[in-house]
């Protein structure tokens, strides 16, 4: 695991990862903030407690307006459609002969 320092709304934090997953959390992290930011900025609330709950709820409805919405796949997330198709593809290619340019 590695230590990766962040600060949201400017207060500091330390959290643990691993070396491959850094910049997926580091992204996350300046996300989050920016979001953060965003409902300080509105002026309307003031707390960092309800920025942060307004904010995670604002992220949470954004992600599940990603969802499929009917069929099939109504209760299958994007990331998971594109971690299957990720896995379909490595499959693929271990069965299939490389294309060779003629």
């Amino acid at each position: 695991m590695e230590r990766v320092d962040i600060s949201i709304l400017g207060r500091e934090y330390s959290l643990a990862c691993e070396p491959a997953e850094k910049q997926a959390l580091l992204d996350a992290v300046k996300f989050v903030d920016q979001r953060m930011l965003a409902v300080k900025s509105s002026g309307k609330i003031s707390s960092n407690e309800r920025i942060a709950v307004m904010a995670s709820i604002q992220i949470a409805a954004e992600m599940l307006s990603m969802r499929a919405p009917d069929g099939p796949l109504g209760s299958v997330a994007v990331g998971d459609f594109k971690r299957k198709l990720d896995e379909m593809h490595g499959q693929l290619n271990l069965v299939l002969p490389e294309a060779k340019p003629e």
